[in-house]
């Protein structure tokens, strides 16, 4: 599969590059910064380029390929510029006629438990630093739900995405966290990227799912 990956230097992007790499796909890593992916192997191509500042340019870069992975996420402070990277995300595929599975956020994921509140509604259940992240989150989903002519999935995390092991032992779902036997919802990079490759060899059409680690989480890595 022929895979453009955009947000590739993040550490969404960088483990969902790693996984696709390591099952023999070919990828186009965008990035503003190229460099920044290191190493890479023969199955990368990096190709330079700002969506915000060329959004045109992200169709034409998508040509050719079978998929768009959009793991964008903008800086703190620039959460705002979260929508407009994902409409230039789906205006590619749109334009290229492929499909585009988009990362998303945890905001809108319901709560376990039965209570009816969001991650994002819920009292006291984010810090105040990341309520801007997760408000840009629910308004991508809002996007998202507005379009209808990109065939798109969009995959959200857990309530704790970081570093940590390459289990293969997750679970999906659809619009409540996933947890595991202790109550917890969380899941390492490398597991996020190996799931979202798993959802581009294996599409399931224009819906928002959750994946988490289903059973006890191993310990995260240190640092």
């Amino acid at each position: 599969m022929k895979i453009i990956l955009f947000g590739a230097t993040g550490d969404v992007g960088g483990a969902a590059l790693k996984a696709a790499v390591s099952r023999g796909h070919h990828v186009t890593a965008v990035a503003r910064k190229p460099q920044a992916l290191g190493a890479i192997s023969a199955n990368v191509t990096p190709r330079p380029l700002d969506l915000l500042r060329q959004p045109d340019a992200a169709a034409d870069a998508a040509r050719g390929h079978d998929l768009v992975i959009s793991a964008l996420r903008p800086p703190a402070g620039r959460e705002e510029d979260l929508v407009p990277l994902t409409r230039t995300a789906l205006s590619a595929a749109r334009q290229a006629g492929i499909p585009v599975l988009v990362t998303g956020g945890a905001a809108t994921l319901k709560l376990a438990g039965g209570s009816g509140h969001t991650v994002l509604s819920a009292p006291g259940f984010l810090p105040d630093s990341v309520r801007p992240i997760a408000e840009a989150c629910a308004a991508q989903d809002a996007l998202l739900e507005a379009e209808t002519e990109a065939q798109w999935t969009c995959l959200r995390p857990p309530a704790m995405l970081s570093e940590g092991p390459l289990t293969g032992s997750y679970r999906f779902g659809t619009d409540t966290l996933v947890i595991d036997t202790e109550g917890n919802s969380q899941i390492s990079f490398a597991d996020f990227g190996a799931a979202l490759l798993d959802l581009a060899e294996s599409p399931r059409g224009s819906q928002k799912l959750t994946v988490a680690w289903g059973a006890p989480a191993p310990a995260l890595a240190a640092g």
